[in-house]
């Protein structure tokens, strides 16, 4: 079959042909053209809305709002409330990572010493660490020199006792189910403000049992680094029975020289407010302030050119307390947590109030005793 087209005998219809074919192809483009900017403008709302905040704060993770607004607002234990896989059965669901980030990053800002040790993620209730006492012995010989055997070195055990910290904030019903109230961000501030009162008392006077081993109740000695038994930290005595004698400056500084130069290079005082209104008030023997106040906005105050941490859980200064630390606590105090904080659901106990149950398992102790001095109250 001759599928040729029959040439058309009018040229004049032939002309009008073609341009009726060159309309409809242009109109072609231009739906065309009128279709990619729309897909175009479509994704470019996407991109907009991933990048800009949400009302509210809240994330817009799948596994965030499913245990934002199922299971924190409504209760609904099918929404996903884990990307880590805790099982209902255990007692809670494990908060989805992004929320545990807040909470963490909140309990670093407000909780002083957390904000200045070593923070190390277990994945088990245990934490041990090796930490070599004596260094890796050595010697120096000649080219043809036997090489004798050197010493062994030695290794201790550090494995910090840890506790269940929680926290039992509660809301009505009524501000759950209100739209505009952030949850997230309530919860994540009421978990660590208790977190950090919690941790700031027992990282400094834990009792190791149950909870964290705070650095002032642990052995403590006048010897020298390389002298005293190892865990036990070294202290110094103010000169006088009742606080600080007639030269602090020469007390201070002698606290801080007492620290190995390694350690120094990140130093910071410790000490609560009582104590740092009297320290902002010692002078030296020719009249100028130890006080040195931070000339930028954001930089610590600095007392003898070292910053200086105000922690509430500090003792006051009174005969026999240790109301001063000055220690590099990245190096000398260790803090363990393991896993995820969990959070339980309870509207039941306390009608027509929600709590949410919030447990983490925190452990503490000290890491390395030379990194850590301190000042006594004593004559």
């Amino acid at each position: 079959m001759d599928n040729t087209p029959t040439p058309t005998a009018d040229p004049m219809e032939a002309s009008f042909d073609i341009v009726a074919r060159q309309d409809k192809a242009e109109a072609e483009i231009t739906t065309l053209r009128s279709d990619v900017d729309e897909v175009k403008s479509r994704l470019d709302k996407v991109a907009r809305a991933a990048t800009r905040p949400t009302i509210g704060g809240q994330d817009n993770a799948p596994e965030v709002k499913g245990f934002v607004d199922g299971y924190l607002r409504r209760g609904r234990e099918t929404e996903v409330k884990s990307i880590s896989g805790a099982v209902p059965t255990e007692g809670g669901f494990a908060v989805p990572q992004l929320v545990d980030q807040r909470i963490s990053s909140e309990l670093a800002e407000i909780s002083p010493i957390r904000a200045l040790a070593q923070v190390v993620q277990t994945g088990t209730a245990g934490y041990r660490k090796l930490m070599a006492t004596g260094g890796t012995a050595s010697g120096w010989v000649s080219e043809t020199a036997s090489r004798p055997e050197t010493d062994t070195p030695q290794f201790i055990e550090i494995a910090p006792p840890t506790g269940e910290l929680y926290a039992n904030p509660a809301a009505s019903q009524s501000m759950l189910d209100d739209a505009d109230f952030d949850i997230e961000a309530w919860l994540a501030s009421e978990i660590a403000m208790e977190f950090a009162r919690a941790e700031g008392a027992a990282f400094v006077n834990g009792t190791g049992l149950d909870q964290p081993a705070g650095f002032l109740t642990g052995p403590m000695s006048t010897a020298e680094d390389g002298v005293r038994a190892f865990g036990a930290l070294q202290y110094i005595g103010s000169g006088d029975a009742t606080g600080f004698d007639s030269a602090p400056d020469a007390k201070l500084v002698d606290l801080i020289h007492t620290m190995k130069s390694g350690h120094r290079q990140g130093a910071s005082f410790v000490m609560n407010s009582a104590t740092l209104a009297e320290v902002r008030k010692l002078k030296t023997a020719d009249g100028a302030f130890l006080w040195q106040p931070g000339l930028v906005e954001g930089q610590p105050d600095r007392l003898l050119g070292y910053p200086v941490v105000e922690a509430e859980d500090m003792p006051d200064i009174a005969s026999g307390a240790f109301p001063i630390a000055f220690g590099n606590f990245r190096h000398g105090y260790l803090i363990a947590e393991s896993g995820a904080t969990q959070i339980l659901r309870d509207p039941y106990t306390n009608k027509p109030f929600v709590h949410f149950y919030a447990t983490k398992r925190v452990g503490g102790q000290v890491l390395d005793s030379a990194a850590i001095k301190l000042l006594k109250i004593e004559a």
